[in-house]
């Protein structure tokens, strides 16, 4: 028989920004933990299977855009281009881009550093010719890059920064401009982005994009309350919340929400918390922009748009754009 840990005590493997967020989200009136606590492993292997699924139009429609647009990318940043990636994960659209260039160097930042290393092995065996060198880091904040890729000299090639997947889209809109900021502090003047970014349409579509049929979002959003259960010690009684996807028109967004679906008693990590019925825990946001928004956007963080590129449907964009010669304050 295995002995409980003590009330209150934590796994030893527990991250304390983990702990910490989670805590203070929960105390909160409005409850709310950051998306990013939705990607433990489990989590991560749930969004594979999100993007595979019928009504998430998203990961679909950026691969094809990528297949068509990636050589009028390469020709305008060089087939040299040093390509760096923000939040790389598992590189998969990445190989597209660099079919276009495959003796160039690739530079993934993530903060899961085993999960990109198994990533950099596959490309690894998949381009001969390519220089990988994976940095561990936080890409919300300036990243010290590879000698090669950004020198003091101004020698080396104008990189290429990659930032899939409409990620920017969970940050609210000074997040997002503080992260385009460092992105640009990255990679130094004259560097390019190639960013996706997705587009408002009718909310009932968008809303089935993030609460599909087969349940698979529903389990990927629950799980966010097993991995509290498992390493902060939690008792959160699983079956008394389900997954909730929301459009909120006036933020242009679609939320992710855990609804209390009874009065419920728990404790995580020691601390007591109560929630009636109804009550919901804000676990994501999903922002949704016009074009112009996007321009915009992207020119707050110090970001020149060069090209921009749409299905046929305006469902989605892929955005090529540069540095400006000074970053706007």
């Amino acid at each position: 028989m295995t002995a409980r840990r003590p009330p209150g005590a934590l796994q030893p493997s527990f991250d304390p920004a983990f702990r910490a967020d989670v805590l203070r989200g929960l105390a909160g009136r409005a409850k709310s933990i950051p998306a990013r606590w939705l990607y433990d492993e489990t989590g991560s292997e749930i969004f594979e299977a999100i993007t595979q699924a019928p009504e998430y139009y998203p990961t679909r429609t950026e691969t094809s855009l990528l297949q068509a647009h990636s050589a009028d990318v390469v020709r305008q940043s060089g087939a040299d281009a040093p390509v760096v990636e923000f939040g790389s994960g598992s590189s998969l659209k990445t190989r597209i881009l660099l079919e276009h260039m495959p003796k160039t160097t690739y530079v993934p930042i993530d903060i899961c550093g085993e999960f990109m290393d198994a990533a950099c092995t596959e490309l690894g065996a998949r381009f001969p010719g390519l220089e990988i060198l994976p940095v561990e880091g936080d890409f919300m904040q300036e990243v010290p890059l590879p000698s090669c890729v950004k020198s003091s000299d101004g020698a080396s090639p104008e990189a290429l920064g990659f930032f899939p997947g409409s990620t920017i889209g969970n940050l609210l809109h000074a997040e997002a401009v503080d992260m385009l900021r460092a992105m640009r502090r990255t990679l130094g003047d004259g560097a390019w982005l190639l960013i996706g970014m997705d587009r408002a349409k009718a909310p009932d579509r968008l809303i089935a994009a993030y609460d599909d049929a087969l349940g698979v979002t529903a389990r990927f959003n629950l799980n966010l309350l097993t991995r509290i259960n498992r390493e902060l010690d939690g008792s959160i009684p699983l079956d008394g919340f389900r997954h909730l996807a929301l459009w909120n028109d006036e933020r242009s967004r679609i939320e992710m929400h855990l609804e209390a679906l009874r009065d419920v008693r728990f404790e995580v990590a020691g601390t007591p918390f109560t929630m009636d019925h109804g009550e919901t825990i804000h676990t994501e946001n999903c922002h949704k922009y016009t074009p112009q928004g996007m321009e915009d956007l992207l020119a707050a963080g110090g970001w020149a748009t060069q090209c921009h590129w749409s299905d046929a449907d305006g469902d989605y964009s892929l955005l090529l754009a540069r540095a400006h010669d000074q970053e706007r304050g």
